[in-house]
């Protein structure tokens, strides 16, 4: 039965701010850790008005305080808008703060728009082409003894374990040339979902950390107790994936009776697209669809996204996934892995 993890983006709802969503986090990860879920990341977005995990770390070191045994990590921190020391400082003080209990994804976009991306940039020559390079570095600042003259203190020997995020085939290439475990982010960009499995599992080379090619899949899941709820749940993420991508991003906004059908063919299609990696309804349909998920993947563990507006809700809905896990409703899937 492989492992479930929560990817918590740190919503900030319509009408709520910052310090509530950071309030929600820490609730959402006590939850988690005590229904058996394996992991609990955040991902670094900057300039997004409905997520609230800019300060990545600090947010991290925030769910530490109040858990005991839930792994925690970024998923992820994007490198091209840091020095690999500075991360490394942060996580090693982070790992020296929670021993073995910590995770870094590393990814390569900026997480936010250009504009942001310029305003963050860590000096005039920051470029995302020298991703492979800084994550090197950044491995070595983690090492025994490591090569460079420059100590990370703290993070000089903790060796955190690095995994590679990615939504296309770069990353996959990537993780699997250094030989480290693979993210991938079918929960909004699933379209090279499949081919950057198989490139990655068939050109693995096996390293320090990892024998054998590990692959992690973010999924969506929006569970409640009928379909009908669960769809109406739904449409606050599809109303802060079309707000996205018009340009106009927004708090995360109350459900919609009827939504799809005030939208477009185009807007329509666009959701279909980014959002079709997704269980979306019952305890049985969202066995259903996770069941159907995992075969045709052959996914080593899901990272589970569930951006509901209602705090509530959203803890019932990764409830519902912990409980079909739990009893045993995943069992005995045969992947047809590639």
């Amino acid at each position: 039965m492989i492992p479930f993890s929560i990817l918590d983006l740190a919503p900030i709802t319509e009408g709520s701010d910052a310090a509530e969503s950071f309030r929600r986090t820490l609730d959402l990860a006590q939850h988690g850790e005590r229904w058996g879920y394996h992991r609990f990341w955040l991902a670094e977005h900057h300039g997004m008005p409905g997520i609230a995990s800019a300060a990545t770390a600090v947010l991290i070191a925030h769910v530490g305080n109040g858990t005991s045994t839930i792994r925690l990590g970024a998923g992820g921190i994007m490198l091209p808008n840091h020095s690999p020391l500075v991360i490394a400082e942060q996580f090693g003080t982070l790992e020296s703060l929670f021993p073995g209990r910590i995770d870094l994804g590393l990814g390569r976009a900026p997480g936010s728009d250009h504009a942001t991306a310029r305003a963050l940039r860590r000096n005039l020559a920051s470029d995302a082409d020298e991703f492979p390079q800084d994550v090197v570095e950044l491995m070595d600042y983690f090492a025994d003894a490591p090569r460079r003259h420059v100590r990370a203190v703290p993070g000089a020997g903790l060796k955190v374990p690095v995994w590679i995020l990615g939504s296309s085939l770069f990353g996959a290439q990537l993780a699997a040339m250094l030989g480290l475990p693979y993210a991938f982010a079918s929960h909004f960009a699933p379209q090279m979902m499949m081919q950057a499995i198989e490139i990655y599992r068939t050109t693995f080379r096996p390293s320090a950390q990892l024998d054998k090619p590990y692959v992690m899949l973010g999924f969506n899941v929006f569970a409640a107790e009928t379909d009908a709820e669960a769809q109406w749940r739904a449409t606050s993420m599809q109303q802060a994936f079309v707000n996205l991508r018009s340009g106009h991003p927004t708090r995360l906004k109350p459900p919609v009776e009827g939504y799809l059908d005030l939208l477009g063919p185009a807007e329509r299609g666009m959701l279909d697209g980014v959002l079709s990696c997704s269980a979306i309804g019952s305890p049985e349909t969202v066995e259903r669809q996770i069941r159907d998920f995992i075969a045709r993947t052959g996914a080593d563990e899901l990272m589970i996204t569930s951006q509901i507006y209602d705090h509530a809700a959203r803890l019932r809905s990764y409830e519902i996934a912990a409980e079909i896990r739990r009893n045993g409703g995943l069992a005995n899937i045969q992947p047809a892995r590639p």
